[in-house]
């Protein structure tokens, strides 16, 4: 079930800095990690990440049931990380909003979804 994250989370999202860093796990429990640019929260308790370059990535979501961790940095070096399932989604409303903002020049080929489960500042449990 998705959580809403909480409003320090919101407002560090607002302030942070870099690219997220988004973690998927194989099957066979390989994690791996990349940088994603082109990201947003979408609702209260789900980020959109546009798959523009996604190769292992997508063959984790792919194995199915796939969970992942999205990491960022705020103001003032705070880290928070938000994990969950993932949906990936090539059509439809999602797939079409992320058509209205993300840049053309890119592929956007599909956008997973993260649907918040945990979020952490650091080692502190927020949600």
């Amino acid at each position: 079930m998705t959580k809403k994250l909480p409003d320090e989370v919101m407002n560090a999202w607002q302030e942070r800095e870099g690219p997220l860093v988004l973690i998927t796990v194989s099957k066979n429990g390989i994690p791996n990690a990349i940088y994603a640019s082109i990201v947003k929260i979408i609702d209260d308790g789900r980020i959109a990440v546009v798959d523009n370059y996604f190769d292992k990535t997508k063959l984790n979501i792919d194995e199915g049931n796939c969970k992942a961790s999205a990491l960022f940095i705020a103001s003032g070096h705070k880290s928070y990380q938000i994990k969950g399932s993932v949906e990936y989604h090539t059509q439809g409303p999602l797939y079409e909003e992320i058509l209205s903002w993300a840049d053309p020049k890119h592929p956007r080929k599909g956008v997973a979804i993260i649907n918040c489960e945990e979020v952490y500042r650091g080692k502190d449990r927020l949600a």
